[in-house]
């Protein structure tokens, strides 16, 4: 996999408004799913019931949580890059995000991105506007499109 890798700040910091390599695919399983339900406490029936699902929903296949799509992108961005002096990360907020289409049971995604924008943050860390659209494979339209901002630190 293609990853961004940086000896520090300074040099990531000359990647602002450049895309990220794409990342590689990642399968929603239904496992997750339920997983993330039982994180959130989110039951609806559209994600776990499957009887009511084959009889009721116009997809006939659970789909996942528009958040777990959003909670995903962490994982997603950390895969495609590397800072060597990098020493820890927290998620800071959103901007913006939609859900254009659901993504059903065993759907694959990858992420499409860009650095923004960078700008300090304390003594030794870094805000980071991140532009992510996580594509579905085989759809016309994302499973999550948000401007993603978090923050990273350096040792």
């Amino acid at each position: 996999m293609d990853k961004l890798i940086c000896k520090n700040f300074t040099e990531f910091r000359t990647h602002q408004g450049k895309s990220l390599p794409i990342g590689q695919w990642l399968i929603v399983t239904q496992e997750m799913i339920n997983s993330f339900a039982e994180a959130t406490q989110d039951f609806q029936w559209v994600h776990v019931d499957q009887e009511r699902i084959k009889k009721e929903s116009p997809f006939r296949k659970p789909i996942a949580h528009g958040f777990l799509s959003v909670s995903l992108l962490s994982k997603m961005l950390m895969d495609l890059i590397q800072i060597e002096s990098f020493a820890m990360g927290v998620n800071y907020g959103l901007n913006k995000v939609r859900f254009p289409h659901p993504v059903l049971v065993d759907s694959r995604l990858r992420l499409h991105s860009s650095i923004q924008m960078i700008e300090a943050y304390d003594e030794n860390g870094l805000k980071i506007t991140w532009d992510c659209s996580v594509e579905i494979e085989g759809i016309n339209k994302p499973a999550c499109v948000a401007e993603f901002v978090s923050l990273m630190f350096e040792k």
